[in-house]
Formats: structure tokens, C-alpha cells, sequence
């Protein structure tokens, strides 16, 4: 599985209708073979920033950076932005999803 995690420094005047401008390229790389979950989060403690977890089976990465909907977003994005995002990328060996939390485990 890769597994990817993305700050996003939004200008101030974008930040609160981000997840509109990023709409097209939620439902684009949601609706791609091998995306396993695309899910945003606006941090608590820089209201600008949103944060971006996402995951895809192996096979699927190429295929997601060489979409429409990601060059798309590329360029439509960039201007919004405070400066160049910061990313953690990796993959995790024979993982398809998400485990169950052990050290907090709920009954």
C-alpha cells in the first residue's frame, strides 16, 4: 500500500472554501481503480492548512499522477497555496488498510 500524507499551506483568503476548490480532484481520485481512502482534515493548530491522508494500492500511483484530474488540480491549486506543500510518502509492505487501534481498543 502507499501511503501519503500532504500539508497544505493555503492563502488566508482561500482557506475556508478550500474543500470547494478541491472538490473535482476529491471525487476524481476517489473514483480511481486502487484508491483505498482521500481524506482532508483542516488543522487545529494552523486554521490554513489542510491536511491531505491518502492511500492507494501499489499498483495505482502511476495511474493517479498521470490523471486529468491531478494535473488539474496541479495547476489550479498552486496559486491558492502559501508555498510548496510538505509530503510524507511511503509504502507499507503488505498492508491494504486501515487496523484496529490496539493500545485503545473499545468493547
Amino acid at each position: 500500500m502507499i501511503f501519503i500524507v500532504v500539508k497544505f499551506p493555503v492563502k488566508p483568503e482561500y482557506a475556508d472554501e478550500w474543500p470547494t476548490h478541491v472538490d473535482a480532484f476529491t471525487s476524481g481520485t476517489r473514483a480511481e481503480p486502487g484508491n483505498l481512502w482521500f481524506e482532508w482534515s483542516r488543522s487545529l493548530e494552523e486554521p490554513n492548512t489542510y491536511v491531505l491522508v491518502e492511500a492507494f494500492q501499489n499498483d495505482a500511483a502511476a495511474a493517479h499522477v498521470n490523471s486529468d484530474h491531478f494535473r488539474a488540480a496541479l495547476e489550479h491549486m498552486r496559486p491558492l497555496l502559501r508555498r510548496t506543500p510538505d509530503i510524507v510518502s511511503t509504502t507499507i509492505e503488505d498492508a491494504t488498510g486501515w487496523s484496529a487501534m490496539g493500545e485503545l481498543s473499545i468493547d
